[in-house]
């Protein structure tokens, strides 16, 4: 990894630990929904819930972007993940409707792993535009997570999908955060007293 992608990957860290944490929440959510009984209270939260994290994490990434776009070195490679990730959604809009066009209906227990493997696509892409192998070898898992998945209920599937959030985000954004953060500590030694 070169000096300048390496400097502008830690500052990224902070959006993969966000969405990583927002999409296992989301999955421990539906397989809590799908296979547990629950109290009102608590469907109510969840509710609310599914609505303002993700509003949250949405207004959180755009004010990153913005913050970003002040670094113009960085423009080819934010456009690119922009691109990347937007392409990533239309491609499940695009699954749901051939899946629609052929089934005529949406089988959750199909499209959930196909939404994993495009994901996990769009993970291993993001991880060698960036250049960090972690990444690479979390969206690696991830995809085969989605294999894994698409022997399973649709409530496993989502076990299953958590799990390799948290192998191809979660760890990886932390770690990649908690270095950025070390190397931006100023050194006890060469202050002067």
């Amino acid at each position: 990894m070169n000096g300048i992608t390496k400097n502008r990957l830690r500052k990224w860290a902070i959006l993969f630990i966000v969405w990583g944490w927002l999409l296992l929440f989301g999955s421990v959510m539906g397989y809590v929904e799908k296979s547990m009984a629950y109290s009102f209270l608590l469907e109510d939260i969840m509710n609310i819930l599914q609505i303002v994290l993700p509003v949250i994490a949405i207004a959180f990434t755009i004010y990153f972007l913005i913050q970003q776009r002040k670094d113009k070195r960085g423009k080819r490679l934010r456009i690119s993940l922009i691109s990347l990730w937007i392409a990533l959604v239309v491609s499940m809009v695009i699954v749901n409707l051939i899946q629609q066009n052929v089934l005529h209906e949406i089988n959750f227990e199909l499209q959930h792993p196909l939404f994993m493997v495009l994901t996990a696509f769009a993970i291993t892409t993001t991880a060698l535009i960036l250049r960090y192998r972690l990444m690479i070898i979390g969206g690696v898992l991830f995809g085969l997570c989605a294999l894994t998945s698409s022997y399973l209920k649709l409530p496993e599937q989502l076990l299953v999908e958590s799990l390799a959030w948290l192998i191809a985000f979660i760890i990886p954004g932390h770690l990649l955060y908690a270095r950025n953060k070390k190397n931006n500590q100023p050194n006890e030694r060469n202050t002067v007293q």
